[in-house]
């Protein structure tokens, strides 16, 4: 288990200091949470575990408002800004990753912030605005349902959307986020299924990736507070094979407008 730690910023928004964060610990069983991807697919055993519990550790660069509660990392969105909380390190350009995610809205009254959970990559100068960011949670806040997407150099875009199967992606409920990278295809899972499979060469860009997440807020808007949780976050090597099919819909090729 990796310890964690925190530095919470001073300028912090007082008003975001009231809201409702208390919640049920996060399960400490050796497979926490409920039947995901990585017990679904055989990927164990795990190769890295995050699990949040007490301060977060120096491998994480935060900006904004994060913190660990209750076994749980914590970003919250005030009026305005980015939040955002990235995973430091080597990276990995292949491989699984999976997260026990929720998300919650306070207010309706202005702009939503958009809750994301990306693996982009290790190197800064290869981020080019986002044209390298794979993201296999994206939600807008207080709408059910989830974009998945990988961007690619110079400017393209494979997305989908995806809604849930059972309780709703808003309200604080708990759901699993997943993608596997191979060297010849990337694939998205919610709550166990497998939802989208990508396998033109052109969306694999081979580029060691970590993990960011993040509350996005549109500049210039007043925004409404928002909370995102990971109960966890787990990494699996490909050493073991899939021991379900990952055929899937694939995503739809566009453009991605903000590259540079």
């Amino acid at each position: 288990m990796f310890s964690e730690r925190l530095t919470r910023p001073a300028a912090a928004a007082a008003g975001l200091l009231a809201l409702p964060l208390l919640a049920a610990p996060a399960s400490a069983a050796p497979v926490p949470g409920p039947v995901h991807a990585g017990n679904t697919f055989g990927w164990y055993p795990v190769a890295k575990r995050y699990e949040f519990v007490g301060p977060l550790g120096p491998q994480w660069r935060t900006r904004g408002d994060v913190r660990t509660q209750n076994g749980m990392l914590t970003l919250l969105g005030g009026r305005s800004g980015d939040v955002t909380a990235t995973l430091d390190g080597a990276g990995h350009a292949r491989g699984r990753w999976e997260i026990r995610w929720r998300g919650r809205q306070y207010g309706t009254a202005h702009t939503a912030y958009r809750l994301q959970t990306s693996l982009v990559p290790v190197a800064r100068s290869g981020r080019h605005c986002g044209a390298q960011d794979l993201t296999f949670e994206d939600q807008k806040a207080g709408q059910n349902k989830a974009g998945l997407a990988i961007n690619a150099l110079p400017n393209l875009a494979f997305t989908t959307t995806v809604r849930p199967r059972g309780q709703s992606f808003t309200g604080d409920h708990w759901h699993t986020f997943a993608v596997e990278v191979t060297g010849k295809r990337i694939s998205w899972f919610v709550d166990a299924h497998v939802v989208a499979t990508e396998t033109r060469p052109a969306a694999l860009s081979g580029a060691p990736m970590t993990v960011r997440f993040r509350l996005q807020a549109t500049q210039g808007e007043r925004m409404d507070p928002a909370r995102m949780q990971m109960d966890w976050l787990r990494y699996w090597t490909l050493r073991k094979p899939d021991t379900k099919s990952t055929a899937a819909p694939r995503p739809h090729k566009t453009t991605y407008a903000d590259a540079c």
